[in-house]
């Protein structure tokens, strides 16, 4: 059997766990610079706040509901999502961690025990230990237990939070009761496919010839039919190195400059050179990008990418920062208002298999140097050592005017009690 535990809001419980004072009412969570909804308490939902509603179209919504409205503590997150996960582990030794929030267990070896009951435990040490409500659905395949996870979510007083498909009936029902689009692995475009040919629920889509399923939707649409069967088919993924790593941000204010923006995409090429580091790989293409605020129809937009193959794999930053540069430079426009940009670097290979060129090669100290550098910052304080080019008169931060304290991660921020 498998089990997905999901923390129910996990954002929005994560502001709420410091907040008592918060409970039952409506809380919103926005993205990077304070751009959008990411996250929603049960009570926003009910307002009729989508997710990705962009913040200031919705902000007379906001003050007239009293939304509580809070910028991304991703430190705060991580950190209590990692306490979640260290729980989750102790009852069973295989765990995916699928998301920040979502983890698969697989409970091999489980015959005699109760399964509900076990579940049950796990969710109120999870309540206990850390204060953010989780819930989890049990099935025979991954696919399933993330329908089961579902019901367990949607209806919290009949369930408890814990809702388990141990019989053809009961996954018979849960199928029909899941519209097609609530499908694991199904998005907008298949579902509308889908719909067309008067599929609506997941019940329906087990019904369908295997072989057109194949032939439509490929291998991968054919696992996740057998998966809703109640044939196992996925197992849990072990954790694999990257294949691409990005580094994509918004900016605070539009940029105009070239030299301001030649700052930004500098940061980040440096930032997904540490990133190769660590995971001790190396890339042979970059992707650059930069583009306008789409949501601002009255500036003029504009959106351009380049790829740049690099003459050998590397991992140092001086190396990817210098070819991003000439990426930038091939791509950037003067009399426009830049929004957002990003590096992404790609074709990654191991760092003790990179191939060799006849003709040209990096420089040797490099390897060195980027070590003592990542010493160094891991010593002494994060990014104290950066190139000329990241500017270090000039500190860039997230427009988060809405950020609430690092209760857990940070000393300055720790709940000081009276007594």
């Amino acid at each position: 059997m498998f089990a997905l535990v999901d923390c129910n809001s996990f954002y929005a419980s994560c502001e709420r766990l410091f907040r008592p004072d918060l409970r039952d009412k409506p809380v919103v969570v926005l993205s990077n610079n304070d751009g959008c909804v990411i996250a929603r308490s049960n009570e926003a939902k009910d307002l009729n706040i989508p997710m990705g509603a962009v913040a200031y179209q919705y902000k007379e919504l906001f003050e007239k509901h009293k939304v509580n409205v809070f910028s991304s503590n991703f430190a705060l997150y991580g950190d209590l999502s990692n306490r979640v996960m260290d729980i989750l582990s102790t009852y069973s030794p295989d765990i995916e961690i699928y998301s920040i929030d979502e983890a698969f267990l697989k409970f091999n070896g489980f015959d005699n025990y109760n399964l509900y009951d076990y579940c049950l435990e796990m969710r109120a040490k999870v309540n206990k230990w850390v204060g953010i409500p989780v819930s989890v659905g049990v099935a025979p395949t991954k696919a399933l237990s993330k329908v089961a996870n579902k019901i367990a979510k949607k209806y919290q007083e009949r369930t408890k939070g814990v809702y388990i498909i141990d019989s053809e009936d009961k996954r018979i029902k849960a199928l029909k009761w899941t519209k097609i689009e609530d499908v694991w692995g199904i998005g907008y475009r298949i579902s509308q496919r889908l719909k067309s040919k008067n599929i609506h629920n997941a019940y329906d889509f087990t019904q369908l010839p295997a072989e057109w399923v194949r032939k439509e939707f490929s291998v991968v649409g054919l696992r996740l039919q057998r998966e809703l069967q109640g044939i196992p088919t996925l197992d849990l993924d072990e954790v694999k190195t990257k294949k691409a790593i990005a580094t994509t941000r918004s900016f605070k204010n539009n940029i105009i400059e070239y030299d301001e923006l030649k700052e930004r995409i500098s940061t980040y090429a440096v930032l997904c050179a540490e990133k190769l580091r660590v995971q001790k790989t190396c890339t042979n293409v970059l992707l650059v990008f930069i583009h306008t605020n789409r949501h601002r129809k009255e500036l003029k937009q504009y959106y351009q990418k380049v790829f740049v193959t690099l003459p050998y794999p590397t991992n140092s930053s001086i190396t990817i920062n210098k070819f991003a540069m000439l990426g930038l430079q091939t791509i950037f426009k003067k009399g426009y208002e830049y929004k957002k940009g990003g590096v992404m670097v790609m074709g990654l290979v191991p760092e003790n298999e990179r191939q060799l060129n006849m003709f040209c090669e990096e420089n040797p100290k490099h390897l060195s140097l980027m070590k003592t550098i990542d010493n160094l910052n891991s010593k002494i304080g994060n990014k104290k050592i950066r190139l000329a080019s990241q500017s270090f008169g000039r500190t860039w931060k997230m427009r988060q005017e809405k950020l609430s304290p690092c209760f857990t991660t940070n000393w300055d921020d720790i709940i000081r009690v009276k007594v």
